[in-house]
């Protein structure tokens, strides 16, 4: 029989939205910030090397279920058109900051959100559980939407140094909110790091379709891939009066079904 103790939360297209051209301004100030400091790049060409990097280094990570880096695939970026730059350049570090800034600033709670966690918080503990290359920004965003504070652990995969779906992180957050897996449910939007990944350890998932169901745009990453069919049948919620209602009514399986393939 579950007895729910603990809930946690992915973050982008869950618990917020950035508006649409978001990405757009994010790369344009990252290269801006690249020539500001003395890469004479071609934005056309720079633009397409950064792409296609950011989804090989992803694609990677999807493989190992290690982290990335955005340093990683601009250095490479950098380097496919003609500058042989370390990883870890302050030049790089500073461009950085200058992309995650535009989503800082274009970040939007979904509606009700600060609410919901407050009424669930006197109730359970709470987590939450994101994949963001880079820690600094996720702190950044969380803190002033003013959603630290509703939180018992917040775990950020650039500095656990693994992302969903890998079962390391779904079990640090575990160990984080003192409970085991029956005792746990976790709310995201993405099938894949958000469905399967709690499901590897016994997590029952719930499906988040908010954005979805009002063509909001995704956020935020470049190399982001969406793949809105779930393998599995797992309770699906619109807006937070759903998850609300689920838990009056002790909707939530006590397990995770087998994926319908089987």
């Amino acid at each position: 029989m579950r007895t729910l103790q603990a809930i946690g939360f992915d973050l982008f297209n869950t618990l917020i939205t950035v508006e649409a051209n978001a990405l757009q301004i994010a790369v344009g100030r990252l290269v801006g910030s690249l020539t500001e400091n003395g890469f004479p790049i071609d934005e056309t060409r720079f633009n397409k090397a950064h792409r296609e990097a950011a989804i090989r280094f992803i694609a990677e990570t999807r493989v190992t279920g290690r982290e990335t880096h955005n340093r990683f695939w601009i250095s490479a970026a950098l380097q496919a058109v003609g500058f042989e730059v370390d990883p870890d350049d302050p030049r790089i570090a500073q461009a950085i900051n200058a992309y995650f800034s535009a989503f800082h600033e274009s970040a939007r709670l979904i509606p009700g959100t600060a609410e919901m966690l407050s009424e669930l918080r006197r109730r359970y503990r709470l987590g939450l559980l994101s994949n963001f290359t880079h820690g600094p920004a996720a702190w950044k965003i969380l803190d002033s939407l003013g959603l630290t504070e509703h939180f018992d652990t917040i775990l950020i995969s650039g500095e656990l140094g693994y992302r969903k779906p890998h079962p390391l992180v779904f079990e640090r957050l575990m160990e984080e909110l003192g409970v085991e897996a029956q005792d746990l449910i976790y709310i995201g939007d993405d099938p894949e790091p958000d469905i399967e990944g709690p499901c590897q350890v016994g997590i029952q998932p719930i499906w988040t379709t908010y954005v979805w169901d009002r063509n909001i745009p995704f956020a935020p990453g470049i190399a982001t891939i969406k793949n809105y069919q779930p393998k599995r049948e797992v309770p699906r919620i619109s807006e937070w009066k759903d998850l609300l209602s689920l838990l009056e009514s002790n909707g939530t399986p006590e397990s995770c079904p087998p994926p319908e393939s089987e």
